[in-house]
C-alpha cells in the first residue's frame, strides 16, 4: 500500500511519527516490516496533549504549503503510525508529496 491516496477530499497520508527529536524534519518514505509504506516524519514537541500532533501537522502544512486547517488527524492520535487526511486538490497533493 502506497504511503498516500486520493480521496473524495484530498489525500489520506500515513505517517510514522517520532516525537521528542533532536529537529521538525520529514525524512521520506519507509516500507514497515508489515510492508505498508509510510512517510517518516520527527518532531521535537512532547507526545502529551497532542503536542506531537499539532507539531506534525505545522510541519506537513509548512513542507506542503497548505493551511494547518487542511490536515486532520483521523486515525491514530496517539499512536505513532497515523493516518492524515489532507484537504485540497488530490492530483496537486499528491505531486508535493510524492517530492518529499
Amino acid at each position: 500500500m502506497p504511503a498516500f491516496r486520493a480521496t473524495a477530499k484530498g489525500v489520506e497520508l500515513v505517517v510514522r511519527l517520532t516525537p521528542r527529536a533532536a529537529h521538525d524534519r520529514l525524512e521520506g518514505y519507509v516500507e514497515g516490516a508489515d510492508g505498508q509504506t509510510y512517510l517518516t516524519a520527527r518532531v521535537r514537541a512532547v507526545p502529551e496533549r497532542g503536542k506531537a500532533n499539532a507539531a506534525l501537522i505545522a510541519l506537513l502544512a509548512d513542507s506542503l504549503s497548505i493551511a494547518k486547517s487542511d490536515v486532520t488527524v483521523i486515525s491514530g492520535p496517539t499512536s505513532r503510525l497515523k493516518r492524515l487526511e489532507l484537504a485540497g486538490s488530490p492530483t496537486e497533493l499528491a505531486e508535493k508529496l510524492a517530492s518529499l
